[in-house]
């Protein structure tokens, strides 16, 4: 991809008539058509008496200033000049780029050479994609982090990768080059970043694991699994930061790895449910951030460990019960089932009782859900009929409980539990 001519299109109401430039003072005639100064100065004073543009006699020769097209233009041009600065720098050749990979691997101005791929990364799509296919590049970048231990560069390396990893055919490179290479460094420089990076650098971390766990690859998720300084590090943040955006970037990336089987037992040692529980109890967390616990939650539970850890953590099943119908709904239902239905939790039943489950479920089984949905609220529905009658006062007016199961089978019987 070489180095391109840039040219910018000017609007032509923005040309002078008579010199076919940018006008820098615009000013019009009595005849409505508008000039740069000192062009149609100039025309006057050559003795003229008519408009260019027209022909027309003119009646009068006094001009006055457009000072909303003066205004219009002077935007535009600030527009311009900034738009092409930006593409001028972030114009990358093949040449250059070669280049650049040299220097990067032989650490010569390497800090240099990685700003200025950074900024041609973000600059657009069509950069990332020709850095991606460009043969050695995505090889050298791993490699950097494999030797480096400096944090800036590290940090810049970690951006590279991050702008680049989505595209196509990128991550199944990086996980060939991190598995070819010293792999435990890759990952200790990742620590690193997470640990003592800035906000971002930890959010880019998080995002690059993310990718090589979501792999269709079980080898890549075990891999990671397997770095319990990873799984560790993920797990303070998580508890310890209130950066939105860090801590959904972290859910994302234990979502990810949490596919695999034996990091459940893991992520539930490392006390994973209080920590989701803590989240999904604050009032301050957002929609998306708690969904991503809930999906965290319903995946842990399908381990004997994380089912057992949830049972011990009324205050994390009440949690789910509350945001039933506002975040995570499949997966919170999903769960519920799993544990009231498949494996009869009577705990974890008598706390989704007391917290008015059986009325949240009946609403989502009213909603728009899918029809598998709609089953797993039916089995729940019947399995905490008992507990609904037990948590009841015997005249079917319990807090969630037979009274709100009457109401449901004699005001709403379109819908059928199964």
């Amino acid at each position: 991809m070489g180095r391109e001519e840039l040219h910018i299109t000017v609007p032509s109401l923005f040309k002078c008539p008579i010199s076919m430039e940018v006008m820098k003072s615009p000013v019009s005639l009595c005849t409505g058509v508008t000039y740069d100064r000192s062009s149609i100065q100039h025309w006057l004073e050559s003795g003229h008496d008519t408009c260019p543009a027209t022909m027309q006699v003119l009646p009068s020769k006094i001009f006055v200033p457009n000072l909303t097209l003066h205004r219009l233009i002077h935007l535009w041009l600030h527009h311009s000049t900034t738009a092409a600065a930006a593409a001028t720098a972030s114009l990358i050749s093949s040449h250059q780029l070669r280049v650049f990979i040299e220097n990067i691997t032989a650490n010569v101005d390497r800090r240099d050479c990685l700003e200025k791929i950074v900024e041609f990364a973000g600059a657009r799509d069509e950069n990332r994609r020709f850095l991606g296919d460009f043969d050695g590049f995505v090889e050298a970048i791993v490699g950097v982090l494999c030797k480096s231990a400096e944090m800036e560069v590290v940090e810049l390396v970690v951006r590279v990768l991050d702008l680049i990893t989505s595209q196509n055919g990128v991550k199944e490179r990086v996980y060939s080059s991190i598995f070819r290479s010293n792999h435990q460094k890759w990952f200790a420089s990742i620590c690193l970043l997470l640990r003592n990076g800035s906000v971002n650098s930890k959010i880019e971390s998080a995002r690059v694991l993310e990718y090589l766990a979501a792999l269709d690859v079980t080898e890549s998720k075990r891999r990671i699994a397997e770095e319990e300084e990873i799984l560790t590090v993920l797990l303070r943040l998580l508890a310890s930061e209130n950066d939105f955006n860090l801590c959904d970037a972290v859910l994302s990336c234990l979502t990810a790895v949490s596919v695999t089987r034996s990091v459940k037992p893991r992520l539930v040692r490392f006390r994973l449910i209080p920590i989701l529980s803590e989240k999904l109890l604050n009032p301050n967390t957002k929609l998306s951030t708690a969904g991503k616990c809930v999906k965290l939650l319903s995946r842990v539970s399908t381990c004997p460990e994380g089912r057992s850890a949830i049972s011990e953590a009324p205050k994390c099943v009440a949690a789910v019960v509350e945001r039933l119908m506002k975040a995570g709904t499949e997966d919170a239902v999903a769960m519920l089932w799993g544990l009231c239905c498949v494996h009869g939790d009577k705990k974890v039943k008598d706390v989704v009782v007391k917290s008015n489950g059986v009325t949240k479920i009946l609403l989502v089984m009213q909603s728009e859900c899918e029809g598998h949905v709609r089953r797993m609220c039916g089995e729940l529905v019947k399995t905490l009929r008992v507990g609904c009658k037990v948590g009841g006062n015997g005249n079917g007016s319990g807090s969630g409980g037979d009274g709100a199961l009457r109401r449901y089978e004699t005001k709403t019987t379109h819908i059928m539990p199964c």
